[in-house]
């Protein structure tokens, strides 16, 4: 590999690096400030995507009032950002590989702030559906780009939980949502509680112009300057930048251009055990109900005869418990592991949403209000704290760099594509066999999805990225095979 770049040239957003006279104790404090900062501000994408994926639901009343629309337009509504989410993820695959991630962040940044505002000003649905269409593109792009970002940034032993900042910011941005859709409905215009994202948008807008490009990106163009010049600038030494810019290369080295796209690539038979595993978290971090979950817990709360009003402050319950449970996820992620994690919690889901279902058939339909909450908030306590945090993590750090873009465009198209086949039968299944049955749909998913990650889901605790290219490599990826080796 040629090195087409020297450490004298300076590139856009690359800072110098920490001055070699500093102590060790500052360096690394300064060190340590530095990639938090980045994984703090690259993850306001998760909290525009968590709060404008959220906020319609306090909306649609007012929205369906103004426009005189029924509940077929308000699903179209409801819908079109997951559509556009599910081409954000495609479109921005290529993108990132071509410009890099930051500059792919960058326009992510300026969609979310121009969807908004296309949103708050709709001058009738078609226009909002189209607006949320466009915006859903930013919410795909950034669920494909940031935790990949993230994951190239950080060091090995901290990277689980920089990583799922992304979900916590998500988990905020929901509850966000929820608390303005419960105090601010009819206070203020619908067209503002939309718009009023804008803000953080040009917040992140503004704040990744200050922050670096990923350094493995860098390695991937052959500009090893750079890509020295933010490992050194991330990591507390130079030795210890120096080690993992050789691994780095090392890796890309080991696999030589073929000049096919990425996409292609994806067939190679040693990448295939990482797709399957990072897919199978995708499709299932959807597939178990959560977002079902999010979306329809005040239809279905007042469906079961409860007043709106608690319904909507259960809604509210269950943001909070999200938020919390994520946070708590995203710091022990690194301690406990992400494929334990899953398997310990996943259990639980099952139980809590199995017995829910159960409540329906044992209560004659009438399931008591208590009860119903206290196990509705049981399930997010054991989803939220589980599966949620590793899925876009095990997305940012299971694929190799040579195909991370297409990969993780393709682990985020299934992940929305999951969410959206959710979100649009989760109503026509409750129709079906009614809610009991639907609850009892989801507890055997959440049993399916154990089985999957206990079979094909490695641990990826502690181990860089390249450590987990090389197991690929060496067929020591799956399970049982990293046992045995």
């Amino acid at each position: 590999m040629t090195n087409t770049t020297t450490d004298d040239d300076r590139v856009p957003g690359v800072p110098p690096a920490i001055p070699e006279g500093t102590g060790d104790a500052e360096k690394a404090r300064s060190v340590k400030r530095h990639v938090t900062r980045v994984a703090f501000v690259a993850a306001l994408g998760g909290l525009l995507y968590g709060y404008d994926t959220g906020v319609i639901s306090g909306t649609l009343i007012e929205i369906g009032k103004e426009f005189s629309v029924g509940s077929a337009v308000k699903e179209f509504i409801t819908a079109s950002i997951l559509v556009g989410a599910i081409l954000g993820a495609f479109l921005t695959g290529p993108v990132s590989a071509r410009v890099g991630r930051r500059r792919t962040i960058l326009l992510i940044a300026a969609v979310f702030m121009l969807g908004v505002l296309f949103a708050a000003v709709s001058p009738s649905p078609v226009f909002l559906v189209l607006s949320r269409l466009f915006l859903g593109l930013a919410v795909g792009g950034s669920t494909q780009t940031i935790p990949t970002y993230i994951a190239e940034i950080a060091p090995g032993p901290r990277r689980g939980s920089l990583v799922t900042v992304f979900n916590c910011a998500i988990g905020v941005g929901i509850l966000a949502a929820a608390l303005v859709g419960v105090t601010l409905n009819g206070v203020v215009s619908w067209r503002f509680m939309i718009g009023v994202a804008a803000a953080p948008a040009i917040v992140l807008l503004l704040g990744m112009l200050r922050l670096p490009e990923s350094p493995r990106w860098f390695v991937s163009k052959d500009r090893v300057g750079p890509a020295r010049q933010v490992l050194r600038w991330l990591r507390p030494t130079s030795r210890a930048a120096e080690d993992e810019l050789d691994e780095i290369r090392r890796l890309d080295d080991a696999e030589p251009d073929s000049g096919k796209g990425q996409w292609s690539q994806l067939r190679k038979p040693w990448v295939r055990p990482a797709l399957v595993a990072g897919l199978i978290v995708a499709a299932f971090t959807q597939l178990t109900g959560l977002e079902m979950m999010i979306y329809y817990t005040p239809t279905i709360l007042t469906d079961a005869g409860f007043p709106h009003v608690y319904s909507l402050w259960a809604n509210v319950g269950v943001g909070v418990v999200y938020l919390v449970m994520t946070f708590v996820g995203s710091r022990v992620v690194d301690r406990v592991g992400r494929r334990r994690l899953t398997l310990v919690m996943l259990p639980g889901a099952a139980m809590s949403i199995g017995l829910f279902g159960a409540l329906f058939f044992l209560q004659d339909g009438k399931p008591s209000p208590v009860l119903t909450i206290v196990l509705i908030l049981a399930f997010m306590f054991f989803q939220a704290g589980g599966i949620q945090v590793v899925g876009w993590l095990i997305g940012s750090e299971m694929y190799p760099l040579r195909v991370r873009a297409a990969a993780t465009s393709l682990h985020a198209m299934v992940l929305w594509g999951a969410d959206l086949l959710v979100t649009s039968t989760a109503l026509t299944l409750t129709g079906w066999i009614g809610l009991g049955g639907t609850m009892l749909v989801y507890a055997a998913l959440n049993v399916l999805g154990w089985v999957l990650v206990f079979l094909r889901v490695p641990e990826t605790k502690g181990r860089s990225l390249e450590q987990i290219e090389q197991s690929l490599r060496d067929e020591t990826f799956l399970p049982r095979a990293s046992r045995r080796s």
